[in-house]
């Protein structure tokens, strides 16, 4: 199974003439648009006359928005537009932020998840009932709590790694939230989201009534490109109603309309 270097891409500061950029070979972009930083993913032979799904993607800790640079083109360079905007919090790395779980955090990060779908939106033609919301290690708590909270904005949610919040009433929106699609993927030998904490995980999530798929990997802590494969067949499998071969590259959607 082949790893994949997450380590951070150089760090540029934001100024206010620095504006977003979409290049022809899908290169995502570091913007400011004087409220949030984000990264914006345009998939190759953008098409106007096309709503695409969109994935907003939070990054994992020790790492920024850029990381969605890296992402994309394991989980696809034609299916979706992508944003990702940084974290709520610095991290001890003055290039790295992260998404702490208090109540503020939350709050904010809600608020970028609205920013950013309503900065795509303004500017490209997505299907505003395929927005999938999903990240890497805290990046993936957030994507479930966000999903959780306000699951009239999201067509799915996954986390990589990241286990369920834990606090502040992750729940408190279930019975708006039961029929959201979402998928949890762990390696077998992870020591941050072990598989007894997705056992107890699973427990929660099949009390609440919820609908949940379960990817387990031969891996520790580390992001690799079959998950990123098995999150595009996943995420297709929910726009298209058409199952993806797991031995198969996964679907694209352009091809199936």
């Amino acid at each position: 199974m082949k790893r994949m270097q997450l380590a951070a891409t150089p760090y540029y500061p934001s100024t206010s003439s620095l504006t977003t950029f979409e290049s022809d070979d899908s290169e995502p972009a570091l913007a400011s648009d004087g409220q949030v930083e984000h990264s914006l993913f345009v998939p190759l032979h953008y098409e106007k006359k096309y709503a695409y799904p969109l994935l907003v993607w939070l990054h994992s800790a020790g790492d920024n928005q850029r990381q969605l640079k890296r992402v994309m083109p394991q989980i696809s360079l034609r299916n979706y537009l992508a944003i990702a905007p940084q974290g709520t919090a610095p991290d001890d790395d003055p290039r790295a932020f992260c998404w702490p779980q208090t109540e503020a955090d939350v709050i904010d990060a809600q608020w970028r998840l609205n920013h950013c779908i309503e900065t795509v939106q303004s500017r490209y033609n997505i299907n505003v009932s395929r927005v999938f919301v999903g990240g890497f290690a805290d990046g993936g708590t957030m994507a479930l709590r966000l999903a959780l909270r306000m699951p009239q904005l999201c067509a799915g949610a996954f986390s990589i790694g990241g286990r369920m919040p834990q606090s502040h009433a992750p729940l408190v929106n279930v019975e708006n939230a039961r029929g959201l699609p979402i998928m949890l993927m762990h390696g077998n030998r992870s020591r941050d989201y072990s598989p007894g904490m997705v056992a107890q995980d699973l427990r929660v999530l099949h009390a609440a009534g919820m609908s949940v798929s379960i990817r387990q990997y031969p891996a520790e802590d580390e992001l690799t490109t079959q998950m990123l494969a098995d999150v595009d067949a996943w995420m297709m499998e929910r726009v298209t109603g058409i199952p993806c071969q797991q031995d198969q590259p996964a679907c694209d959607l352009r091809e199936r309309n």
